[in-house]
């Protein structure tokens, strides 16, 4: 068997109706598309969403748009040049960092980014931390704890 030999099971294939060739044909004039409009034309075909010229939905309603992620998690950022103002030895805290208007809330978690540098020893209580500012931190003889 050779390639230019195959062919399709019989009864697998099936000619497509011949339409718009003369009104005997069953299926002339306007060839099962009824009368004028878009639908009857070539190549017709609405975008998702069209509304037969109304204004969209989408258009309508714009902050509606988009995508929200429901886990999302929020936290409050602070860099380690932020702790800087904190005396050695001392425990930092999410009350703390309100206290010092570092923070909007407590109710919000906070994390701790290895921006800046730091020169003194503190115990850093947070939800959370980056690798490279519990490094900085422990190098500085502090140490971290994620609550």
């Amino acid at each position: 068997m050779k390639q230019h030999e195959l062919t399709p099971a019989p009864g697998a294939r099936k000619a497509a109706k011949r339409v718009g060739r003369g009104v005997g044909s069953g299926h002339g004039t306007f060839s099962g598309r009824g009368c004028k409009g878009n639908k009857a034309r070539a190549g017709f075909g609405v975008r998702p969403g069209f509304e037969g010229g109304q204004l969209p939905i989408i258009k309508r309603l714009p902050e509606k748009r988009g995508f929200v992620n429901l886990f999302k998690k929020e936290f409050s950022i602070l860099n380690i040049s932020d702790l800087s103002r904190f005396e050695a030895g001392s425990e930092v805290t999410p009350q703390v960092l309100l206290s010092a208007r570092l923070i909007k809330s407590a109710d919000i978690p906070v994390k701790i980014l290895a921006g800046g540098e730091i020169d003194r020893a503190l115990t850093v209580r947070v939800s959370a931390c980056s690798e490279a500012a519990k490094a900085k931190i422990e190098a500085a003889g502090g140490k971290v704890e994620v609550i």
